[in-house]
């Protein structure tokens, strides 16, 4: 079995809660027993997330060695120069103990239509916002949130939109399916 969800914002990749969290869990969709997530979303992250009752996945599609593409969306605080998309793209930036890889990195202009996140991100009325794109072939903790902050740009709203040829489309937040053997393909591609 493969699935894939649409996580909403305020869920765990997880079927069990964490003790005193606040966080819902993947327990709260009538997901198919036997399924586990293959790699996170933090809590606070929304979008893709691919689930399968399969060993082994995993690793195909986490260690950085496979290489496979993985694009995500961050609404930031301010306007990004072509400077600065250029510097996350050359990767080398020092987070913490590790270095990111080369990605890409690009300004989604026009802004991408989305459903509005519940609850919303907080406005700044004196601070504009703009949407990038950014493929990774790695996955550390919290990594592009890390990013976009190193290069002063803290991350409003992120969401997992791409993994391999697979795209997240119009699946509502909170909904899952389950992927057809081209689609299954596509996420391998």
């Amino acid at each position: 079995m493969f699935l894939a969800l649409h996580k909403p914002y305020g869920v765990l990749s997880q079927f069990t809660p964490e003790p005193g969290s606040r966080w819902r869990t993947l327990a709260d969709f009538g997901l198919p027993r036997g399924v586990y997530a293959l790699g996170r979303l933090d809590a606070d992250s929304e979008g893709l997330l691919l689930l399968s009752d399969e060993p082994g996945l995993n690793t195909r599609l986490l260690d950085p060695a496979n290489a496979h593409r993985r694009e995500y969306w961050a609404q930031v605080e301010r306007i990004p120069t072509s400077a600065t998309l250029a510097q996350l793209a050359r990767g080398d930036l020092a987070l913490d103990d590790y270095r990111t890889r080369p990605c890409r990195a690009r300004l989604l202009d026009p802004a991408p239509a989305l459903p509005p996140r519940v609850p919303p991100i907080r406005v700044r009325q004196n601070i504009p916002d703009a949407w990038l794109a950014l493929e990774l072939i790695e996955g550390k903790n919290r990594q592009v949130r890390r990013m976009t902050a190193a290069v002063g740009h803290p991350t409003l709203r992120l969401l997992r939109v791409r993994i391999g040829d697979f795209l997240l489309g119009d699946l509502a937040p909170g909904k899952w399916r389950e992927l057809t053997p081209v689609e299954r393909t596509a996420v391998f591609a």
